[in-house]
């Protein structure tokens, strides 16, 4: 059995590498990326050294996406960084070549609600069509449905913060979310590649704990020592205040002046979500999964401290 991890070189897919590493040998690895020239080449030699097969896979390329994935038996595949059509059409090139390389099971990162009524996020108009596409490809599948991720309100937040006068905005509101650790993602997606998930089966990822951004704000700010203000906005105040700090509209906007790889289309929705009380549904999948209780909030805080302490302006600069 070989198994393959895409994305490897990112922030999600690079934990789950990391975690099958510890699982599996390395000649049972082929890990991709869409541009080898990217990975640190530190990593790359460290991988080869354990017998891991390193590739590339652009998701624009289906042929060579196809030879990328010759050989392998089980795939994560990692969702694409962009929004809309293009993301929709990548996602395609990616299962297409999964079925001509003769890929057996395909792992899937999508975002929670999208096989719920009523969730309008910006996002899930590109996953609900992957969800479907992947369903009737005809091969075996696990779909993981991640909350908002618990990292970007501990570094992307306190930045945007920062940037504007220590002024927290969100149209969230008070309301409040389940939001899940990378880490606890990864541990999720490296035991449903590794085959310990149900067939066919759909997952949401969430902490056990809903909290507001009114609490996160609290808690960095007592931790931080820096009076960061909570202020809830309105939809087009968020907005604003994120056009003010030159987050584009969408992911083919000018990203060259922006703190973060995001679109505010994405944020205000995710963010209005969680305000309309969606993001505050408590799954128990995580400990399904990996056999342990998810990370909260609390947990990471001495994690991220870096990101007040050295006064970071870009997501670029994590670490």
């Amino acid at each position: 059995m070989r198994y393959i991890v895409t994305g490897c070189d990112g922030q999600l897919a690079g934990r789950v590498a990391q975690n099958v590493m510890k699982e599996v040998p390395g000649e049972q690895l082929i890990f991709t990326c869409p541009d080898l020239n990217r990975l640190r080449p530190e990593k790359k030699e460290a991988w080869e050294k354990q017998g891991i097969t390193i590739r590339q896979a652009n998701y624009d390329d289906k042929e060579g996406m196809v030879n990328a994935f010759r050989g392998g038996d089980r795939i994560y595949f990692v969702s694409s960084i962009i929004n809309g059509p293009k993301r929709v059409q990548q996602h395609k090139n990616v299962i297409d070549a999964c079925k001509e390389a003769g890929v057996q099971h395909i792992t899937y990162t999508s975002f929670f609600g999208a096989n719920r009524e009523g969730y309008h996020q910006y996002v899930l108009e590109d996953h609900r069509p992957t969800e479907a596409y992947l369903k009737e490809s005809g091969v075996e599948y696990n779909i993981m449905r991640n909350n908002l991720y618990m990292e970007n309100y501990l570094t992307v937040s306190v930045i945007l913060a920062m940037l504007s006068n220590n002024v927290w905005g969100t149209n969230a509101r008070d309301g409040k979310a389940t939001y899940i650790a990378k880490d606890d993602s990864a541990r999720c997606a490296a035991a449903l590649l590794l085959g310990k998930g149900g067939r066919n089966q759909d997952y949401d990822l969430t902490s056990l704990t809903p909290v507001s951004q009114r609490d996160i704000c609290r808690m960095i700010a007592e931790k931080s020592g820096i009076d960061f203000k909570f202020v809830p906005m309105d939809d087009e105040e968020f907005r604003n205040y994120l056009e003010a700090l030159h987050i584009p509209a969408t992911t083919d906007g000018d990203y060259s002046r922006s703190p973060v790889p995001f679109c505010t289309m994405d944020m205000v929705t995710n963010e209005k979500g969680i305000a309309n009380g969606q993001m505050g549904v408590v799954s128990h999948d995580v400990e399904k999964l990996t056999g342990r209780k998810p990370l909260e909030i609390p947990d990471l805080l001495d994690t991220y401290s870096y990101v007040w302490k050295e006064k970071l302006t870009n997501i670029r600069q994590l670490r």
